[in-house]
């Protein structure tokens, strides 16, 4: 049996990077960078990205960030545009913002205020919203019964009789083939 090198498995590196209460220092844009909200996920590390400049790009995850930190539809990064070509349309994100970082930003103008911010899964919902119809009425329950009577359709019951004469009919076809 070969010895034991020490080094662990899998299950020892697991939950390494859990501490996400400590308060990171906002990052802001340098020249080459600009801040970007993330339309679509495309696969493979990709993404598109609309740029606050006003551009769409495919941005690609840096490499460092894979599988490390998770970027959703929806969420503020910080990407670097490719300097050996200006006019170019593509970029590479650098950092992904949190949403309450997202929310500084906002307040300090560096994203403009008609972006609208995803609350990391949390949904913002109207306690006094009552599920059902448009017009408010809520004594139409008799005319929705009736209509789903009107609907279904009678389904003619079948007697023993037609089954036995359907199994006869069977019987004699097959006894012909077999005749032949």
């Amino acid at each position: 049996m070969p010895k034991d090198k020490g080094r662990g498995g899998k299950n020892r590196r697991r939950a390494k990077n859990t501490s996400s209460d400590v308060k990171r220092e906002l990052l802001f844009k340098e020249e080459g960078h600009e801040y970007a909200q993330v339309l679509k996920m495309l696969g493979g590390g990709r993404v598109e990205l609309f740029c606050f400049d006003g551009v769409k790009r495919m941005g690609t995850i840096r490499g460092k960030m894979i599988k490390r930190v998770w970027i959703q539809t929806g969420d503020i990064v910080l990407v670097s545009l490719l300097e050996f070509a200006k006019d170019s349309k593509k970029c590479t994100i650098i950092h992904k913002y949190f949403p309450d970082e997202a929310k500084r930003l906002k307040a300090h103008k560096e994203i403009p205020d008609n972006v609208e911010l995803a609350m990391g899964g949390e949904q913002e919902t109207d306690p006094n919203f009552v599920f059902g119809d448009e017009s408010g009425e809520e004594d139409g329950d008799d005319d929705d019964e009736e209509e789903g009577n009107a609907r279904r359709r009678d389904i003619p019951e079948s007697s023993d009789e037609d089954d036995d004469s359907d199994d006869d009919e069977e019987r004699k076809s097959r006894d012909s083939i077999d005749d032949i």
